[in-house]
């Protein structure tokens, strides 16, 4: 049971200088700290006015948020304004955060004036003075408020402590003189452990225990004892219990101590109920006689009767009796409180206006008979068989209840879950393999004689082994398994010959080019022969020489030789080299340098890969340069 008030979530109120420093130090973090003459002067006014309207706002968000934290009294429940009456005096609390509001409005008529002086400032330290009187004013405002916020602070502590209490809910009210037993009897009926000592005055505050009764949350408040005497001398701890009685709508549990261990007689607890009766108008009332074990009713002298009979005839008053040492009726009379405030709260919405409202909303539709003939409720034939069941009938039809105890009973009995299967066959109820195909199982296939059979095979085959009838090692042959080995044998034999035709015909067979490609007319031939006269070859000797290196050359030399060829600026030095072969170390060397060369554009092509850990800023301005901002340094 959640109260709809939570102070305890008001934040906390800082002293007067904690307060300077939180709000001076966030303008120093938030706003720049870096200027200089050479700027040009709007800037540097803009500088200095931004400076003084944050410092502004922070004082009016801090100081906006208190105020809007701490509860106002015209706007909380009339119970928790006068119990801050009786605990803060709210004259006080009042002044307290009309203080506040007012620091607030000053600061910022300061940051507006000011602001509006800088907006005339010829230089650099004409701005900067001008900015450090704002802030110096600012700062001297809040100083004044050191006592306001001191004592907010006090207030905030306290009202955090205070119990969730919620006006509206169900709540019993206990309440009577010093040591009557009303600490004892909440911590019975609740979860609330007050404590409970053998002396007056032990509870000093209001104190909450929540129950459950009949489905529904109740909360029962254990108030301080108060004495009889007029409401201007009483203390602060009374005065919390005639709060708490005369604003929360309640059933007022008042205790009474009869055997006067609390140290007040009868007359005197009397004479307190009859004071204090006024504060329980229009709540339900119960009297509760405490400490039975101790001393009854029977035992009062006739004029202490007769004081207790002034309480007790009255129509509105219910007398519960209790002990909580021997816990005789403490719930009796809980049952007895809560009981009566249900039926209160029922008669009070009764004569309110919203029963209309509810009322207009229900209606009862009562069917009317057409006819004079009777139609009895029908009910299904099952159903009505069950209601007509004699259980002392010897002939009656067995129930699963009578197989059950007939067969070991509940633990022991073990239901068939197959005895209700509808199936075509009755004996295909109790199967222990299911139906596969067409009515049948696994089971339905298999030969009952199948072990029999298996062991008569293994006698004849035993007999036709000592016979030795598998000892020959003849194949007995029909002509027509002969007729395909013969046929094979001719196939492996065509097979060798033409193995042995085509290595005879060696690399003739191959042929590197088709034949078309391959045929060089006689025109083109000549063409070719002039040319190669033109630059000093010998044909012949041109042709002989590329077919000797086509034959010995692989394909990759062939390809690493036409790069190296195609790199060299040299022709005639590419020339020599494709047609001789390497001849030392050094020519080899050169031949990789140039081959490396013909590869580096291809490599400045190349892209940038996830394995490339290269940092190439080494020192990125904005890490590096200027004012850092909130948070650690440290990039890494």
């Amino acid at each position: 049971m959640a109260s709809i008030y939570n102070f305890k979530k008001i934040q906390v109120v800082p002293k007067a200088d904690e307060f300077l420093d939180i709000v001076l130090s966030k303008t120093q973090r938030k706003t720049p700290t870096v200027i200089h003459k050479n700027y040009k002067i709007s800037r540097i006014r803009n500088f200095y006015m931004r400076k003084v309207k944050f410092t502004q706002d922070n004082f009016e968000e801090k100081l906006k948020q208190m105020l809007d934290d701490f509860p106002r009294l015209e706007n909380v429940h009339p119970f928790y304004a006068d119990l801050m009456n009786v605990l803060y005096d709210k004259d006080h609390y009042k002044l307290a955060l009309g203080q506040i509001n007012t620091a607030r409005h000053l600061i910022s008529q300061v940051a507006k004036d000011y602001v509006r002086l800088m907006k005339f400032g010829d230089s650099l330290y004409r701005c900067k003075q001008l900015k450090r009187a704002a802030l110096g004013r600012m700062a001297t405002i809040m100083k004044r408020q050191k006592d306001s916020l001191a004592y907010l602070e006090q207030v905030r502590q306290h009202l955090a402590r205070l119990p969730s209490i919620d006006p509206n809910t169900r709540t019993l009210l206990v309440c009577g003189y010093p040591n009557v037993g009303k600490s004892s009897f909440m911590n019975k009926v609740t979860r609330a452990e007050v404590d409970v000592q053998p002396y007056a005055f032990t509870t000093k505050s209001l104190f909450v225990g929540h129950m459950d009764y009949r489905y529904l949350r109740w909360q029962v408040i254990d108030t301080p004892g108060i004495l009889d005497h007029p409401l201007e001398d009483r203390n602060t701890i009374e005065m919390q219990s005639i709060t708490a009685m005369a604003h929360l709508r309640a059933c007022i549990l008042y205790f009474m101590d009869l055997s006067e261990q609390c140290g007040y007689s009868v007359s005197a607890q009397v004479q307190l109920y009859h004071s204090i009766k006024p504060l329980f108008a229009n709540k339900p009332i119960v009297l509760i006689l405490s400490k039975m074990d101790a001393r009854r009713p029977e035992d009062l002298s006739p004029e202490e009767m007769a004081l207790l009979e002034t309480i007790t005839k009255e129509e509105d008053v219910q007398v519960a009796r209790l002990s909580c040492h021997t816990e005789e009726g403490v719930m009796e009379a809980r049952n007895m409180a809560c009981d009566k405030l249900l039926q209160a709260r029922v008669e009070v919405k009764m004569k309110g206006q919203k029963i209309n409202d509810v009322l207009n909303k229900l209606h009862l539709t009562q069917p009317q008979t057409r006819d004079d003939k009777e139609r009895p409720a029908f009910i299904p034939g099952g159903a009505m068989e069950r209601l007509n069941y004699d259980w002392n009938d010897p002939n009656r039809r067995r129930l699963e209840r009578d197989l059950e105890a007939e067969e070991g009973g509940a633990g022991v009995y073990s239901y068939n879950l197959k005895k209700n299967y509808m199936l075509a066959d009755e004996e295909w109820k109790e199967d222990i393999i299911p139906e596969i195909w067409e009515g049948k199982n696994i089971a339905d296939f298999i030969d009952p004689d199948i072990a029999e059979k298996l062991e008569q095979l293994e006698r004849e085959e035993e007999q036709l082994e000592k016979e030795g009838t598998y000892d020959s090692e003849e194949e007995i042959l029909d002509s027509e398994e002969e007729e395909i080995r013969q046929t094979a044998e001719e196939i492996r034999e065509k097979k060798k010959l033409m193995a042995m035709e085509a290595r005879s015909r060696g690399s003739k067979a191959r042929t590197a080019l088709p034949k078309k490609a391959g045929v060089i007319s006689e025109k083109k031939m000549s063409e070719l022969e002039e040319h190669l006269g033109e630059l000093g070859l010998d044909a012949v000797q041109a042709h002989a020489r590329s077919r000797k290196r086509e034959r010995s050359e692989t394909r990759g030399e062939s390809i690493a030789r036409g790069v190296f060829a195609s790199t060299t600026e040299n022709a005639g030095m590419a020339r020599e080299l494709n047609a001789t072969e390497m001849r030392n170390v050094r020519q080899k060397l050169a031949s990789n340098h140039v081959l490396k060369q013909a590869q580096r554009k291809n490599n400045l092509m190349a892209k940038r890969g996830e394995a490339d850990r290269e940092i190439l800023v080494k020192k990125p301005k904005h890490l590096f340069a200027g004012k850092r901002k909130q948070g650690s340094h440290d990039r890494r």
